[in-house]
Parts: structure tokens; sequence; C-alpha cells
């Protein structure tokens, strides 16, 4: 029913206690995994399929390229640093498979146990100036267990796609190296017709590292990925239906 998709980037202590977890959930039926950077994991199981790069390579084309082994009716998007206290799978998979759906996604909390703001409008220049100075809010205001929603876009940690929308629209764009590549997938599959639902009876844990504000070459891949956001998309960003 789901194949996941995960891609470690020097986070192999972090795999265990995810793959186990995973590997319960009756809906997973594949795990694609990818050793970006030489790394070695002494866990294994039938379900899990292991890709070694050989040079690391970006977000959008560590998946993409997980994808090609995609059989199932869905595609999750996973980050390593997700952790869960109950299946949210189970919650995400009939909206999903409504018609037009073509991502759902669940409410992301951090360790501590606060939302974080990973269900988003559309970025602006200016958004992103009040946001950084003035810490202005772009985001929704929804509560845990309240009702199915569609925003605008959503963080890239956890995406489960209809694996036939995520063909059609081509993936997620690999020109973007390691930020915003969320950010237009979603643009992409509005601007296709297809609609992109949260779901906050769903819910899982996010241990962010915020490497963009911490390393220049993240901030640059960072800053770099919104210029080529805001050249596509400024002033034509596509209709948001509810």
């Amino acid at each position: 029913m789901i194949t996941v998709s995960i891609v470690s980037h020097g986070h192999i202590q972090m795999l265990p206690s995810l793959l186990r977890k995973l590997l319960i959930f009756p809906e997973v039926e594949k795990i694609i995994l990818t050793l970006n950077i030489p790394e070695s994991i002494d866990f294994f199981d039938d379900r899990i399929q292991l890709i070694y790069n050989k040079t690391p390579i970006g977000f959008g084309a560590n998946h993409n390229q997980a994808f090609s082994y995609c059989d199932s009716e869905f595609f999750c998007i996973l980050n390593p640093d997700i952790s869960f206290d109950e299946n949210p799978f189970a919650q995400l998979i009939k909206p999903a498979s409504l018609d037009g759906v073509g991502l759902v996604a669940p409410i992301v909390k951090n360790l501590d146990g606060d939302t974080e703001d990973s269900v988003r409008k559309f970025p602006t220049p200016f958004s992103i100036f009040r946001r950084r100075l003035f810490s202005y809010c772009d985001g929704y205001s929804y509560a845990q267990g309240g009702a199915n929603f569609y925003p605008e876009w959503v963080g890239g940690m956890c995406m489960l796609f209809n694996a036939a929308v995520y063909k059609k629209i081509g993936g997620l764009d690999e020109a973007y190296y390691l930020y915003v590549e969320d950010v237009d997938i979603c643009t992409r599959l509005w601007g296709a017709g297809y609609k992109l639902l949260v779901c906050p009876s769903a819910v899982v844990f996010h241990d962010a590292r915020r490497a963009s504000r911490k390393s220049f070459r993240h901030l640059y891949w960072h800053i770099s990925g919104l210029a080529r956001y805001f050249f596509r998309y400024l002033g034509r960003f596509p209709k948001v239906e509810q």
C-alpha cells in the first residue's frame, strides 16, 4: 500500500528505532533507505531496500531515485529525524484515497510537543521579510484532532503522495538541492489541478536540526532555492480550492 523513502546523510543513529516502528505499521509494504554518504547499518528486513550512493545527491534526486523502485499505490517521503507515538498512516490513508487528492500530510510537532509551523501559505519576499524581522506567522490555525483542511503547502518531513500523481507531475524538482522542493511540489500539485490535504488527527514528531541557521552552505542552498522559486512562481501562484 505504501512505499516509504528515507534518506540518511549522517543520520544512521536515528534509523533503527524509526525502521522498527515503520515495520510495525501494516500500511507500510516497502522501505527504500538511501545512504547518501558512506555509512554502515546492521538493521535488515525483507521489506527494506538499501541504496548506496557513490557520491551525495540532493533531496529531490534521492527521493526520485527511490520512487523508481515504488510499485505501491502511495509513496511517502519521510525524514530520518521523524518519530511516532502512534501510527499516522492509519489516519492518512483514507483521505489520500479521495478523488483529486495528490498529497496528504500530518501535523508535525517538535520533541517538546509544540506544533511546528510546517503548514503555510505560499511564501513571498515580503512574507519572509516579515517572518524573519517581526515573527510574522504565515501559517494556518488548527487543532490536533480537528477537521481536515486544504493548505497551500506543507513541509517535506512527512508527505504521503498518491504515487500515480507523483509520477504524473514529475516528482520533486531536482534543480533544488536541499530546500524549497516541498514548496515547489505543492505549488505544482495545485497548478495541475490536484489537492493537498492536512489531516490533524495524524501526528508525527520532528527532531529538527535547523542546519540552514548554522551552516553557510545550507543557508546558500536555502536562499538559492527561494530565488529559483520566486522567479518561477511569484505573481503566478495557482488557485487553492477548499
